[in-house]
């Protein structure tokens, strides 16, 4: 382990090089690693959204990934899902290479817009769902799940383009954890919920620990990174800033506060 070491990364011009804090060396990845992303870069045409990006998710662990709006984390999402390739660098998903579909065999995942087709029931939706996925279709599974996310199940007969955001959004997420899989990337997961919904959706995360799953959690809410998971990491300018836990980035920053770390930590690149 490094105790708040740091790194230097070159930044975007102009001679500036960011410092990237890190409380912990990347594991060797292996048998213990969910996700091991190694070098990451990524352009969309003269746009380097990510920059040389490294994190490792052990299995069973729930790791966060925080930053402002375009810091490249929906970007090393769609890379991670094979959904763009990379430019350089490497992703293994449970030590398969992610460009290979069986990589993504065990694992679950909701985007930060979810659209279902607007003229399924959400009854046809989760059913079409667990076909995709080769999962046993249980309406009682279902009907189970909807109620732990607080949601109506004399809903699932209507079509989806009458739910409101918040209820699609609970359908997109039982979906997701109807999957029953070892490895889960939630995309702003909390987007649209009000605070009951939020709280049956903590309640489920930690089914997924008592089991063992592992997560990736991105989310805008550093209170919601700080209580749901056991590490974090920061993007910004699609660089990776900080990895470690929620305590150690406050202690390295001496700020009491999760926010007021991050505020710092992400303050700017250092001329070096």
């Amino acid at each position: 382990m490094m105790d708040n070491a740091a790194r230097e990364a070159p930044g975007g011009g102009g001679g500036a090089r960011i410092r990237i804090v890190s409380t912990e060396e990347p594991s060797s990845g292996g048998a213990e690693a969910a996700l091991r992303i190694r070098g990451v870069r990524k352009s969309f045409g003269r746009a380097e959204v990510l920059r040389g990006v490294d994190l490792d998710l052990g299995r069973g662990e729930f790791l966060g990934l925080a930053g402002v709006n375009g810091a490249g984390k929906t970007t090393l999402v769609k890379c991670l899902l094979d959904f763009c390739g990379v430019d350089a660098g490497s992703i293994e998903i449970h030590g398969t290479s992610n460009r290979e579909p069986r990589s993504r065999s065990q694992l679950a995942f909701l985007p930060e817009r979810f659209v279902p087709p607007y003229y399924l029931t959400g009854r046809d939706y989760l059913r079409y769902m667990a076909r995709l996925s080769s999962t046993r279709w249980s309406r009682q599974e279902a009907d189970m799940m909807l109620a732990d996310l607080d949601f109506d199940a004399r809903a699932l007969d209507r079509p989806v383009r009458t739910y409101s955001k918040g209820m699609t959004q609970k359908l997109g997420l039982a979906a997701a954890f109807l999957e029953r899989r070892n490895l889960y990337v939630l995309d702003e997961p909390m987007s649209g919920l009000d605070p009951r919904a939020r709280a049956c959706v903590k309640k489920l995360l930690a089914r997924l620990r008592e089991r063992g799953a592992s997560l990736l959690f991105t989310s805008h809410s550093l209170a919601d990174v700080e209580e749901v998971c056991d590490r974090m990491a920061i993007l910004h300018g699609g660089v990776r800033y900080f990895a470690g836990t929620p305590r150690a980035l406050c202690e390295h920053y001496g700020e009491p506060s999760v926010e007021h770390a991050f505020l710092k930590c992400i303050a700017g690149p250092v001329n070096v």
